[in-house]
C-alpha cells in the first residue's frame, strides 16, 4: 500500500463520517486522541475528571506476509483525578495464516496511566504515561512488559502537532510479536502526528509517521505511516477510522482500524 493509496483511503473513509456529523460546539471528545483511535500517536490530554470512556469494539486488521491478524481490544478509561487518566484493556487476537492454520485468544492484560503536566501556553502541553502488558491468555508473551512514554502537544492556528516517545522494558523472549500489541512491544517508538479540527462538524482529520526499534537486538528500524479521522456523532458517542502501512522492516504490509467510544460520568459530586 503506497502513501497515495493511504491518502485516498482515508479521504473515502472520512466522507461518510463527515456527512453524518452535526454542528455541536459542546462536543469535544473527538479532539482528544488515544493510542489506536485512530493513530498510534496520541495527544497530551487526559479525559475529564469523573468521566468514563467505554471503548466497546475497537477493531484493527493487519496484513503482512499473507497473514491476517484481527485485533479487538475492549478498553475502559476513567478520569479519577484531575488531569489523570487510568486505562484498562484486554487485547483479543485472531491470527489467520491460511494453510498454516488459524489461532485465536487473549493476548494480555493492558493497564496504563497518563498524567497531563500542564495546560498548553507558549510551551506545548506535556504528559507522562506508564503502562504494563501482563502475560494473560493463550497468545500473550511469557513475561510482563512495562513501558514509559513522554507526550507533547502544540497547537497552531491551522493544526495541532503531537510528539510521542516511548520505551519498553523486558527481554525479547521466544514468541513472535503480532497484531495489535506489536507497537507496544517495540523496544522504543517515536511518533509525530498532525491533525486538523473542524469544530462546527465535530470532525478531526489526522496523519502520522512513526518509527520503532524491535525488541530483538540487531533487527532493522521500522518506519510506518498512517492517517485517520474521528467524528463526534452525539455528545457522548465518537467514531473513528484509520489506515496505514509498514514502510520498512521484515513485516511490510498494511493495517486498518475502526472504533468508537461512549462517554459517561461517574455518579459522585465534585468537591
Amino acid at each position: 500500500m503506497t502513501l497515495r493509496t493511504i491518502r485516498w483511503t482515508v479521504v473515502s473513509l472520512a466522507a461518510p463520517l463527515a456527512l453524518a456529523a452535526r454542528p455541536a460546539t459542546a462536543q469535544t471528545d473527538y479532539y482528544n486522541t488515544d493510542v489506536g483511535r485512530p493513530l498510534q500517536t496520541e495527544d497530551a490530554y487526559a479525559i475529564e475528571r469523573r468521566a468514563v470512556e467505554i471503548q466497546a469494539a475497537p477493531l484493527r486488521l493487519e496484513r503482512s506476509r499473507n497473514v491476517y491478524v484481527w485485533g479487538i481490544e475492549p478498553e475502559l478509561a476513567v478520569g479519577l483525578l484531575p488531569r489523570t487518566q487510568l486505562e484498562l484493556g484486554v487485547p483479543l487476537l485472531v491470527i489467520d495464516a491460511g494453510a498454516a492454520g488459524r489461532s485465536a485468544g487473549v493476548a494480555g492484560l493492558d493497564a496504563s496511566i497518563l498524567y497531563n503536566l500542564n495546560a498548553e501556553t507558549r510551551i506545548p502541553a506535556l504528559a507522562v504515561a506508564a503502562g504494563v502488558l501482563a502475560p494473560l491468555g493463550s497468545l500473550a508473551r511469557d513475561e510482563a512488559y512495562a513501558s514509559v512514554k513522554g507526550i507533547a502537544t502544540k497547537t497552531l492556528p491551522w493544526a495541532r502537532f503531537h510528539l510521542n516517545l516511548q520505551y519498553t522494558f523486558g527481554d525479547a523472549g521466544n514468541g513472535d510479536v503480532v497484531g495489535a500489541a506489536a507497537a507496544e512491544l517495540a523496544r522504543w517508538t517515536a511518533g509525530l502526528a498532525v491533525d486538523r479540527a473542524f469544530p462546527l462538524e465535530s470532525l478531526l482529520l489526522s496523519a502520522e509517521v512513526f518509527t520503532q526499534r524491535p525488541l530483538v537486538a540487531g533487527e532493522a528500524l521500522e518506519w510506518n505511516a498512517a492517517a485517520g479521522t474521528r467524528v463526534q456523532l452525539t455528545p457522548r458517542l465518537a467514531l473513528d477510522l484509520g489506515s496505514g502501512a509498514h514502510l520498512t522492516g521484515d513485516d511490510r504490509g498494511w493495517f486498518a482500524t475502526v472504533g468508537g467510544a461512549w462517554v459517561i460520568g461517574l455518579p459522585w459530586r465534585a468537591r
